[in-house]
Parts: structure tokens; sequence; C-alpha cells
């Protein structure tokens, strides 16, 4: 009886759904310098545990909201034991885009059938905004403005 061979060379199609990415995405990776590249061999090139390991790390980052740029670096800055940690954590699944939205909040007093709440958007910052209900009760609008007050400030105190 003998003892099954774990795999340790794939063709692109393969480790490309063995990681569920396309062949195009483990190319431009390669490209980005996320993976190494494979030993060049014509057709009949075949990427190494390195790249798996390293492919299955990219999913759960990115599953963490990390763009490649982050995902580079955080690949250089593991060492290889960590990055096969990385590789083994379960990445969970995105919610389905199907998911029906929730109804806006009812007003108490206010005509149940009308159910549209409008929100004021503050840029408070390069990529951070605020959304402030035009129902929010006064304490809610001054805590609101507190915080644009303080983001100012700490803008204005870069500036100095």
């Amino acid at each position: 009886m003998s003892t099954p061979k774990t795999q340790t060379e794939w063709k692109l199609t393969t480790l490309a759904e063995a990681v569920g990415v396309s062949p195009r995405t483990v190319r431009y990776y390669v490209q980005r310098g996320l993976l190494p590249a494979p030993p060049f061999k014509g057709p009949d090139t075949v990427y190494g545990e390195e790249h798996l390991v390293r492919l299955k790390a990219i999913r759960v980052l990115q599953a963490r909201f990390l763009p490649l740029d982050a995902i580079q670096v955080e690949l250089l800055r593991l060492s290889p034991e960590e990055l096969r940690r990385l590789a083994e954590t379960p990445v969970l699944p995105a919610p389905l885009p199907e998911t029906p939205p929730r109804p806006a909040p009812r007003l108490p007093g206010k005509d149940p059938t009308v159910e549209v709440a409008r929100y004021q958007r503050w840029l408070l910052a390069p990529g951070l905004e605020l959304h402030v209900s035009e129902h929010a009760e006064a304490k809610v609008r001054a805590l609101a403005e507190r915080v644009r007050a303080l983001i100012e400030e700490s803008e204005e105190g870069k500036q100095s």
C-alpha cells in the first residue's frame, strides 16, 4: 500500500481553480510582484507550493479589504511560517448582494406609510464622511458638530 502523494506543482489553470481566481489574475499578480515568476517552460510551465500559499494568503488579505499595495507590503513583512498560517485562515464568504434593503426608520407620530429618511453628508477629511439624519436630535447634531470641529482643528494643526 503506497502513501498518497501531495501535489507540489500545478499548471496555471489548476492553480487558479484551487484558489478561486482566474488564470489572468495569477498572471497579473506575477506582473505586480505579489507572486514570484514561475520557471518558464512554455506550455509545461508549472507553479509551486509557494505560489499556492501566497495566493491563498492574498485571498485572506483581500477578504480583510486590504488594497493590493498593502497586501504586497504585508507579504514582504511575513515570514514563510506566518505566511503559511495566514494562508490557512478561513475566508468568510462576502454577504450576498441580493440582501433586501432595510426599511427606513419610522418617526414617532408620523404617517407610517412614509418611510423616507434624508441625511446630510459631511465630508470630514479625505476618505471620511459623516451622515447626519435631518431628524437627528439636537444632542446628536451637537455631537456631530464637535466631531467635525475636532477634525478641522487636527487638520489645521498639520498645516502649521
